[in-house]
């Protein structure tokens, strides 16, 4: 390098890197790669792409929702409704946050084997199903709905139970 008057100027020093930042960078790179490896291992073994159509058979890959597939074959929805037009938002952006959240949770409680037996429907859950009645029958339950915007209501389920999954009043698939 030169300077105007036409000197040599010496090279600027190479800035230094503090050795702690370079091992935390690998550390993190390190974990990321361990965690999405055995991220896309699960997501392989478990089949986890069936999860991504609409398929009630997909819902019963895990032996934990068979009685639930079941019950649903012999249900009066079986025909009319898959699991997620009963389970997901109606919405496009809803229907993937709402798998994604389920898929997340469920792939975790199902590895390590916690989750109550038999299984729960969780609030946040009921509500999507709740959504999910109101909104293919909503010409029928019209003048049921509360006349104020947040107004108390009863589910369909408190009433309507067996309708998606036959074998609810036994238990099989919320809190009484």
């Amino acid at each position: 390098m030169t300077d105007p008057d036409g000197a040599r100027t010496p090279a600027p020093a190479a800035p230094k890197v503090d050795r702690s930042t370079t091992r935390l960078a690998l550390a993190v790179a390190a974990m990321v790669g361990i965690f999405g490896g055995v991220g896309l291992f699960t997501f392989g073994y478990a089949d986890g792409a069936s999860y991504l159509v609409d398929s009630p058979e997909a819902c019963a890959n895990c032996h934990v929702m068979q009685g639930h597939y079941d019950s649903w074959a012999k249900s009066s929805h079986k025909n009319v409704a898959t699991c997620n037009d009963c389970h997901l938002k109606h919405d496009f952006i809803g229907k993937w946050i709402t798998k994604a959240d389920n898929g997340t949770f469920h792939a975790l409680a199902f590895t390590t084997g916690d989750y109550p037996r038999p299984i729960q429907i969780k609030a946040r859950n009921r509500a999507v199903t709740q959504e999910a009645c109101l909104h293919c029958h909503q010409d029928y339950v019209q003048n049921m709905l509360p006349t104020r915007a947040g107004g108390d209501m009863l589910t369909c389920a408190k009433c309507h139970g067996d309708v998606g999954h036959s074998q609810r009043r036994m238990g099989l698939t919320q809190r009484p």
